[in-house]
């Protein structure tokens, strides 16, 4: 969805967004139930991943029962906080694996996030992403202006789950 002003391979390289740190783990993507019930199983990916009810990200209890997120936690080796664990399906030399329909659409729309900023929906820039920067350029803020943050909003009108809570330091660039 954004690559018009972020190019694949630039993710591709990057993978910033694909690896967890613990105090982040709110960060991971959070997938439909179909998606996650074909993933937790043998699939054309050949590989699996572990799901759990996604309560701790969704602002109420009806909203996590309609969403699952990756199991990362058992993956860490260490106790350092500063330890990254990568998502189940980030190949460390293709990116991510997964086909655009079984792309969470939180990994779509990275590196922004769609936000309840005190009752009230914006898309605001996640401001640690090393290819965008902490401040929205003229062309994000366009592109989320021009139809983008409409879609945005669509989506998270029956996905509900994909709403975060709003964090200080996110850069609002659309409501």
């Amino acid at each position: 969805m954004l690559s018009s002003i972020l190019s694949k391979n630039t993710c591709a390289a990057c993978k910033f967004c694909c690896s967890f740190r613990r105090q982040s783990l709110w960060e991971t993507p959070l997938f439909p139930p179909e998606i996650a019930e074909k993933l937790q199983k043998t699939n054309e990916y050949g590989v699996t991943g572990e799901f759990a009810p996604a309560s701790d990200g969704a602002r109420d209890a009806h909203e996590s029962q309609n969403a699952y997120r990756l199991v990362l936690e058992n993956n860490y080796r260490t106790d350092d906080p500063e330890e990254e664990v990568p998502c189940t399906f980030l190949d460390p030399e293709r990116g991510c694996i997964l086909k655009p329909e079984d792309k969470p659409f939180d990994c779509s729309i990275w590196p922004l996030r769609i936000m309840d900023k005190g009752g009230k929906l914006v898309i605001a820039l996640t401001p640690t992403c090393p290819a965008i920067g902490a401040t929205p350029s003229k062309a994000l803020v366009d592109l989320v202006q021009g139809g983008l943050g409409e879609k945005i909003f669509e989506y998270a009108k029956t996905h509900p789950y994909i709403v975060k809570e709003y964090r200080e330091g996110f850069p609002v660039v659309y409501f």
